[in-house]
């Protein structure tokens, strides 16, 4: 769950914020009845002339870890530095039913700027006309990216009296799974000095014996593991304390690209003398033979009858959003990749975008739109409009919604998201819901926690998307078979075991050894739910622009219905895979020729029109914000409302409506899709 908005200091506000929201109010003119005086208030009250009573105060209190000062011993004493935090108005959804008037944005900004101890570093809102106006309200929306100590945030939030978000910028991850490490690993470190060291040299080959460089290397004890990169020969030396090889519970390799990942359990590692890992290029596996000289499409791209698809659907006219990494333009099937924006360095490089560093957000739109040239992999829909835009390494809450901006100001049809925070945004979520009222579908990844789905996959206004996996897809000494867990299926598909679970999963893609696009012109066999999502991202955008539901005047004007038709299709076109509990699959794997309209799914009834109330939520944060987070004096009036919706940070009634609505999950039908001979274990 959410920390509290000054990360659980237990300190009292402190006084030196002058002017604060009091003068932003005060701006207004109103737009508050029957406040009365708190302490809170009175503290800012306090340090409404230059603050050096209060700081005296506080120097006087001790404050040896406040950082610059120097402590009794010589050098300089650690405290917590000051933090970022995204500022925003909170939007009227919430704000009605007190009879209270949202703060404005300029009044807001005026107040911060003219603080002195908070320093303003960015302004994320509407770049043009266009994106004001973009979700219907009119209104000032934007946030303020400010750096202050957790004792100005704590004043700032609670003068906002509810009407003002004042949240730390959390920083996000990219989907994809972390090495799990094996049982029983702890993290005590043996003593320096008489312990047993196991230094072993790793060597990692390729085909004919080539040194592989730039391998990921990792070795598993009984207590800390080693990691390492491999040099230009290929090899790497790891050091283990504590350990003997007896000891050694596993070994890892993730090569650079164009070979398989390498795992062995309990390996044979000798000291005296190089370990050689021999890996296998992806070319040798039977289903991509040929590779990348002949061109092929990925086993989940097929799994859900991609392959079978008019050659005509290409996805033509939609405008389609990777917020990641980047895409790197090198790459021969990327180069149809014409616009973006680097919002890591949008004062700087905005046209950055281009540059991948990670590989990530290259993989993603490799999957989605990959041109369709005769070698390499083709994407789902090759003649979309691909924008890139730039998070990673990196990337904070206030920089995806400026990204968000950029997809409402360019409208964007569908935005891949392969990414989640460890805790819900109040802010991001206002962003989201402008975007889905001005037409912008975002598909989600899960997670990779293996726990509960993360933020915002979570948000009831997104399609959040699970990861599953099928045998015989991958060679049996990858790491990709560590992510199978026991519920397989007839025909070999299983839950990745790293894929997070829960009600608000819509539908599931494939995520295990999922091959795409990596720099510099590169391929790689990549896990995680951010491998499943551009599958549905690709999907969504062949829906957008081939079912005839978006022909009509009702679904083909932008806004959140049309989104939610969108969703709907694409949960009505999902097929039952894998035998475990439905919270991990949804309404399970899409199918492609089902979604754009050309077949019906067997057994069931064409979707039906979602209602205009469902297409026009309020945003899941209309009612009691999010506990001690961003509750404060704003939690307690709405308690006092008795009728106020509730927050639910889970999107359970959500959940539970949509199942009501479709009459539960979908039973498994096999007749409309052509699956393959059932998995025969004895083979694996």
């Amino acid at each position: 769950m959410p920390k509290t908005t000054n990360d659980g200091a237990s300190s009292p506000p402190d006084p030196t914020l002058s002017g604060g929201v009091d003068a932003t109010v005060s701006a207004e003119g109103g737009g508050r009845s029957g406040r009365s005086g708190s302490s809170g208030s009175s503290a800012l009250s306090s340090g409404a002339g230059d603050g050096s009573e209060a700081r005296g105060s506080a120097d006087s209190a001790g404050s040896v870890g406040e950082p610059g000062r120097r402590s009794d011993s010589g050098g300089r004493a650690i405290a917590a530095r000051k933090k970022q935090y995204v500022i925003a108005p909170r939007q009227p959804d919430g704000l009605q039913a007190m009879s209270f008037q949202p703060l404005q944005f300029s009044a807001l900004e005026q107040a911060l700027r003219s603080s002195h101890d908070i320093e303003v570093v960015d302004t994320v809102g509407p770049k043009s006309v266009l994106g004001a106006l973009a979700d219907g309200m009119g209104g000032s929306q934007g946030v303020l990216v400010a750096r202050m100590t957790e004792q100005k945030a704590a004043v700032l939030h609670q003068q906002g009296q509810g009407r003002l978000l004042v949240e730390q910028d959390q920083h996000l991850n990219l989907m994809e799974p972390g090495l799990r490490q094996p049982a029983l690993v702890t993290g005590m470190m043996p003593a320096a000095a008489g312990g047993p060291v196991l230094n072993a040299v790793i060597s990692v080959v390729g085909k004919d014996g080539a040194p592989q460089a730039e391998a990921e290397v990792s070795l598993f004890g009984s207590m800390l593991p080693a990691s390492g990169v491999t040099d230009a020969n290929g090899q790497v030396t790891l050091s283990l304390f504590g350990e003997t090889p007896d000891s050694v519970r596993g070994l890892y390799v993730k090569p650079k690209a164009d070979y398989w990942s390498f795992y062995q359990r309990d390996p044979d590692i000798s000291t005296d003398e190089a370990n050689v890992v021999g890996l296998r290029a992806l070319s040798d596996w039977p289903s991509l033979a040929g590779f990348p000289r002949q061109r092929a499409y990925g086993w989940g791209q097929k799994a859900m009858r991609l392959d079978q698809l008019p050659g005509n659907y290409r996805g033509q006219g939609i405008k389609i959003a990777i917020i990641d990494s980047g895409a790197a333009t090198t790459h021969a099937n990327l180069r149809g990749i014409k616009a973006g924006f680097d919002v890591l360095n949008k004062k700087t490089n905005p046209d950055g975008w281009d540059q991948d560093t990670l590989g990530h957000g290259s993989h993603c739109a490799g999957v989605i739109a990959a041109a369709d040239i005769a070698s390499g992999i083709r994407g789902f829909a090759p003649d979309a409009e691909v924008h890139a835009c730039k998070l990673f390494p990196g990337g904070q809450i206030s920089q995806l919604i400026d990204a968000l901006e950029y997809c409402i100001d360019k409208q964007i049809d569908v935005v891949n998201l392969s990414l989640g925070g460890a805790e819900v945004s109040e802010a991001l979520e206002q962003q989201i819901v402008r975007a889905k009222r001005a037409g912008i579908a975002c598909i989600v990844a899960a997670g990779n926690s293996g726990g509960a789905v993360q933020y915002p996959a979570s948000s009831p206004n997104v399609l959040a998307v699970a990861a599953v996996g099928k045998l015989d897809e991958f060679p049996a000494d990858s790491y990709h078979a560590q992510t199978l867990d026991q519920n397989v299926d007839a025909y070999g598909y299983f839950t990745a075991k790293f894929s997070c679970f829960g009600p608000q999963v819509a539908v599931c893609g494939p995520g295990v050894a999922i091959t795409s696009c990596v720099p510099p012109n590169n391929f790689a066999a990549w896990d995680g739910t951010s491998m499943a999502t551009p599958h549905i991202t690709g999907l969504a955008a062949l829906t957008l622009a081939h079912h005839p539901d978006f022909q009509t005047p009702q679904y083909k004007a932008r806004g959140a219905e049309r989104v939610e038709r969108l969703f709907q299709l694409i949960r009505a076109s999902a097929h039952r895979v894998s035998l475990g509990d439905q919270s991990r699959t949804g309404f399970g794997l899409p199918d492609v020729l089902v979604a754009v309209g050309l077949q019906t799914q067997a057994g069931q009834q064409p979707a039906q029109a979602v209602a205009p109330q469902a297409a026009t939520l309020a945003p899941m944060m209309a009612g009691q914000p999010l506990g001690g987070s961003l509750g404060g004096n704003f939690a307690g009036l709405m308690g006092n409302l008795g009728g106020a919706p509730v927050y639910d940070p889970l999107a359970l009634d959500m959940a539970r409506a949509q199942f009501a609505a479709y009459g539960g999950w979908p039973p498994l039908h096999v007749g409309a899709f052509p699956l393959p001979k059932p998995y025969n274990p004895i083979m694996w």
